[in-house]
């Protein structure tokens, strides 16, 4: 008697259509990604050692004080410079905002006179507000840091006060 042996052939995997699935969607998943650009700014705590090797205007403090009706600028601290009020939406319908050219003017003019005072200034103290929104203290943060100057026609950024500390602001009528 004889028996037919099958021969088993090897199964070939069939991978065209995972190939084809592959050759597409990676190039798609790369286009639809989002690049994320993210800044870190550095804040720093007041120094607590009680260094007292600076002059007396060294010492003083800067504050500016964002609320949601607009912006305070103290110098030294409880000495008002100046109350920015918000811009008026230019369309109907549009959202009140801060005036940050203004203030951008105000931080330029307070660095000017310390540096005619060769005094070199720079920290300051962002307080806040409890309703005041995130964009809005981000770009205080970033106008509190650089200026933007043009020097021999062309646009360079100028350092004011890149050492920021954060607090809550005192109530309105407060003593601040």
């Amino acid at each position: 008697m004889f028996t037919k042996r099958r021969e088993q052939e090897e199964a070939d995997i069939d991978i065209t259509a995972f190939m084809n699935l592959m050759i597409v969607l990676v190039p798609v998943l790369l286009m639809s990604m989002v690049f994320n650009h993210i800044s870190i700014l550095e804040l720093n705590l007041p120094d607590l050692t009680g260094a007292q090797t600076a002059s007396a205007e060294e010492n003083r403090q800067l504050e500016v004080v964002v609320r949601e009706s607009g912006i305070e600028v103290y110098y030294p601290s409880g000495n008002l410079v100046k109350t920015i009020d918000k811009i008026e939406p230019e369309a109907e319908g549009g959202e009140a905002r801060h005036d940050f050219r203004t203030l951008s003017e105000v931080l330029q003019e307070i660095k000017r006179r310390l540096a005619a005072k060769n005094i070199a200034k720079n920290d300051a103290l962002l307080l806040s507000e409890p309703g005041v929104t995130y964009q809005s203290l981000v770009s205080t943060m970033d106008t509190l840091r650089v200026a933007k100057t043009v020097v021999v026609a062309e646009a360079v950024d100028v350092e004011l006060f890149p050492e920021i500390s954060l607090g809550d602001a005192p109530e309105k009528g407060g003593k601040s």
